[in-house]
C-alpha cells in the first residue's frame, strides 16, 4: 500500500518525506490557498521533495478549461498528477488528458457508480472520500471495499486512493481491504508509528541499559 501525504505545508512534507515512507503527495485548492504561495511555485517545490505522484487540482469547471489547466500543470514536472472533480466535465477532461499519457486523479468520489465512470475515463487514481461519507452517516470504508471488488472483477487499471482519512483506524481498515493508496494528513501519519506501549517499553530498556554501565 502506498502512503501519500495530504498536505501543502512544505516544512511538513520535507520532514515526513525524510522518513523514506512517503510515496506521494496530494493537494487541493483549500490547502494551496492556506499555504500563501503561488500555485505553480508551491507545486514545483513539492515535486522536488518527493519522487512519487503529486496531485495538483484544476480550478476550471468546464472540460476545455480543465484540459488547458491540466496540460499546464503536467509541464511543471513529470510526477505531477492532474486532479479533476468527478463531474461530467471532469470525466471528459480525464479522458482527454489520460489519452495524452498525463496522470489523472479523479477526486470527490462518493459512489460506486462514479468510481466505475472514473475507471472507464482512464483515471490513474480515483479518490473516494471516506471521512466525509462517515460524517453523513454513510459507511465510507464500505464504498472502498465495493470499488475494490468491482475493479478486480473488471480488471480496471485505476488505482483506489482512499482520501479524507481522519484517523489511523481508517488506514488499518483500508489496508485490510487491500486499497492501493491512502492519502493522510501529517497528524495521522505520525499517529501510525506512535504507541504508548512502544514509549513505555523503550523507556524501560533505556533505564536498564543505563544501570548496567555497558557500552555498544
Amino acid at each position: 500500500m502506498m502512503i501519500f501525504l495530504d498536505s501543502a505545508d512544505l516544512k511538513e512534507i520535507e520532514e515526513l518525506a525524510a522518513t523514506g515512507l512517503v510515496d506521494g503527495v496530494t493537494t487541493n485548492p483549500s490547502l494551496v490557498a492556506a499555504s500563501g504561495m503561488s500555485f505553480s511555485e508551491l507545486i514545483t517545490k513539492i515535486t522536488k521533495l518527493v519522487e512519487g505522484p503529486v496531485s495538483a487540482e484544476v480550478t476550471a469547471l468546464d472540460a476545455k478549461g480543465m484540459i488547458a489547466q491540466g496540460r499546464k500543470l503536467a509541464k511543471i514536472a513529470e510526477n505531477v498528477t492532474v486532479k479533476v472533480p468527478l463531474t461530467v466535465e471532469g470525466l471528459k477532461a480525464c479522458k482527454a488528458l489520460s489519452a495524452e499519457d498525463i496522470m489523472v486523479n479523479v477526486t470527490l468520489c462518493f459512489s460506486l457508480n462514479q468510481a466505475i465512470l472514473a475507471a472507464k475515463a482512464g483515471a490513474t487514481f480515483v479518490s473516494p472520500f471516506v471521512g466525509r461519507l462517515d460524517d453523513c452517516g454513510a459507511d465510507g470504508m464500505q464504498l472502498i471495499e465495493d470499488i475494490a471488488k468491482v475493479y478486480e472483477t473488471y480488471a480496471f487499471d485505476t488505482l483506489i486512493l482512499a482520501a479524507s482519512i481522519r484517523h489511523p483506524q481508517h488506514v488499518y481498515e483500508a489496508a485490510k481491504i487491500g486499497v492501493d493508496v491512502v492519502t493522510i494528513p501529517g497528524k495521522v501519519f505520525r499517529q501510525l508509528y506512535t504507541h504508548p506501549l512502544t514509549d513505555l517499553g523503550l523507556d524501560a530498556f533505556m533505564k536498564d541499559w543505563k544501570k548496567s554501565g555497558l557500552e555498544i
